[in-house]
């Protein structure tokens, strides 16, 4: 698709300045990424932009979104990422694995980056950057569309936009473990999130995260992401301060902590288990 004309992106570029850049929260996060800062992320499973509201008011970096393992679409996934931009907060889609259309289309409803599940060597990383990077970088297409407020900030976003948008790369594989070295190699690779339910799977103790194998494979992973200076963390499902604390140590520099689902359900389990103490205090 042909971009907006020149002159009327110059006048409204003129009269909006610097806040029709809608780039500015996705390059501070890509940022403290390169940098290997500490970044603390939320993780939306749910599809309603108002716990995507309470989540970006919280304390962190991002918010991501799961569109691998929930029914949340591009439309909901588009109102999510205007209410973490209300919040000056980054928002991150994690894709279902392969499906780069999906990818262009949220990278054009705003996504500040992309997650990308099941990543198990350096050439997935060059298709995913073809789809992500305008030319000379690859080859995502120009088009108006939310990311630059349907071309009033056309010329702005297309010229910041290979430098600012984040590329987080999951290891959640065996073979991602054995080829880690040649993905975190990859300049794009901006973080790599360690998968440990997918790769206890794959280590063949499906679910047992503090078996052997898979802390492991997971210092493995740290280790040559910290060689490589690339960010490394993984997502703490029912997250601690000793967890959290211990995870830092180890040398991770991003996590997620919790998410929607595992936040509701665990309070429903402990509403459970008070009932169930007065049940029996009333017998």
């Amino acid at each position: 698709m042909s971009a907006p004309p020149r002159e009327a992106r110059e006048t409204a570029l003129t009269e909006g300045g610097a806040a029709l850049s809608s780039l500015d929260i996705a390059a501070a996060l890509r940022q403290r990424l390169k940098s290997r800062a500490r970044v603390y992320g939320a993780w939306m499973s749910i599809g309603h932009p108002e716990i995507a509201g309470m989540f970006a008011a919280a304390t962190g970096h991002f918010v991501g979104i799961d569109l691998e393992h929930t029914t949340i679409d591009l439309p909901t996934a588009q109102m999510i990422i205007r209410v973490c931009h209300e919040h000056r907060r980054a928002c991150l889609p994690r894709i279902f694995p392969g499906n780069l259309e999906q990818m262009r289309r949220l990278l054009d409803a705003g996504a500040d980056g992309v997650i990308i599940p099941q990543v198990s060597h350096g050439d997935e990383v060059e298709r995913v950057v073809q789809a992500l990077r305008y030319p000379p970088e690859g080859q995502r297409s120009f088009g108006v569309a939310a990311a630059h407020q349907y071309g009033r900030a056309f010329d702005a976003y297309v010229r910041a936009a290979n430098a600012s948008l984040s590329l987080i790369v999951q290891a959640e594989t065996v073979t991602a473990v054995e080829r880690i070295e040649t993905i975190v190699a990859h300049p794009a690779v901006d973080a790599v999130m360690i998968g440990p339910y997918d790769l206890s799977g794959s280590l063949g103790v499906p679910g047992e995260l503090a078996h052997p194998r898979v802390r492991a494979a997971c210092a493995q992973v740290m280790a040559a992401c910290t060689r490589a200076s690339v960010s490394c963390g993984l997502h703490l499902v029912y997250p601690t301060l000793e967890e959290i604390q211990r995870q830092l140590a180890a040398g991770c520099t991003l996590l997620v902590l919790g998410s929607d689902i595992f936040n509701l359900w665990q309070r429903g389990v402990e509403v459970d288990r008070m009932l169930a103490r007065c049940e029996e205090d009333a017998g």
